[in-house]
């Protein structure tokens, strides 16, 4: 599928400098753009690849200028990274999906499936299972008894969706990603641990994407939620009765513990553990790395573990590569003090 500058730039409501026939096929970063391709700057430290990118097209912020002669055609708009993005969905949207039930599937006589759904080979749909219209559900996944799939949601293979668990519309859940299976939840008795029946469920709203191997944990009692618009990277761990807020966005290997509360619109780096049974407020910024014990109160930005504001933790960091020096230090004037003490009690 072949689209000229004219049209883009009329889909994305910019501003042509250059050839407006020029005609993309295909996307490239800006470093490794060849004839055909679209590219786009947004970062500052990749200017000078615009004089050297082969691209046939970049997308660049309005208030770029180019200092010397540029090759491609340019298209300013109020974000380039925000546009790429429209033209890619458009791009992914323009292929041709598959429909219809491969006859490799399961599907149980109760379960009630939407129209122009494509379900593919090896999947399995149980007992009383919802799937929406527009859903895609690709090989080997499992969508347990009585869990429900909203419109146009895409689960990719693997993906294990346990019973009574409800996954939104417009969702899309990534290769391996297991919701609802039972909380880490154990008693302990003089024979060991006791298992605690995880009679909950979990419930993901509309608009939200779940990384690769990332497990969402059905809850002891009630839900395990995953509001509307969050997403979560790969790997990550969402314990049991957890509350996740609407367009927080988390990333890889963080690990929440059970019965906390994430507030709208927090940013979680790598690597963040959150401790159980707390609450973190709206808005809130974590650092990677981080380690979050206690509340947390809304707007706050915080890194370290425990997580401390950023500029105080990186003070912190530069006094702690001194602390074997400074312990030193510290030896030595208390030596020199008993000396002295010695000195005057003479």
């Amino acid at each position: 599928m072949e689209f000229s500058a004219k049209q883009i730039a009329e889909y994305v409501k910019g501003t042509i400098c250059g050839d407006e026939n020029a005609k993309v096929h295909t996307f490239a970063t800006i470093e490794k753009g060849i004839p055909g391709a679209i590219s786009f700057l947004s970062n500052p430290k990749y200017t000078h690849y615009i004089y050297e990118t082969k691209a046939s097209i970049v997308l660049v912020n309005k208030d770029f200028e180019p200092e010397r002669r540029v090759e491609p055609t340019l298209i300013k708009v109020d974000n380039a990274y925000e546009c790429l993005a429209k033209l890619m969905t458009l791009y992914e949207t323009s292929k041709t999906k598959k429909t219809g039930i491969d006859p490799l599937a399961f599907i149980a006589s109760s379960a009630k499936i939407g129209k122009d759904v494509y379900i593919g080979p090896f999947a399995c749909i149980e007992d009383g299972a919802e799937i929406g219209d527009n859903a895609y559900v690709h090989p080997h996944v499992t969508v347990g008894s009585h869990a429900k799939v909203g419109n146009n949601t895409i689960l990719y293979p693997h993906v294990t969706i346990y019973h009574d668990c409800r996954v939104g519309n417009n969702c899309i859940l990534h290769g391996g990603c297991v919701v609802g299976a039972d909380g880490f939840g154990f008693a302990p008795s003089p024979e060991g641990f006791e298992k605690i029946p995880q009679i909950g469920i979990v419930i993901i709203e509309d608009n939200v994407e779940i990384g690769a191997n990332t497990c969402v944990d059905r809850s002891t009692m009630e839900a395990t939620i995953i509001h509307k618009g969050a997403k979560l990277d790969n790997l990550i761990q969402i314990a049991h009765n957890v509350e996740i807020g609407e367009n927080t966005v988390i990333a890889s290997q963080t690990g929440i513990a059970g019965s906390t509360k994430i507030g709208n619109w927090c940013q979680f780096a790598g690597q963040v553990g959150v401790a159980g049974h707390i609450e973190v407020g709206d808005h809130v910024t974590i650092g990677a790395q981080s380690g979050i014990p206690g509340n947390t109160k809304s707007g706050q930005t915080l890194m370290g573990y425990p997580a401390i504001d950023p500029k105080q933790f990186a003070r912190s960091s530069v006094i702690f590569k001194k602390l074997p020096e400074m312990y030193n230090e510290i030896e030595r004037l208390k030596r020199e003090i008993e000396t002295l003490k010695t000195q005057l009690n003479k």
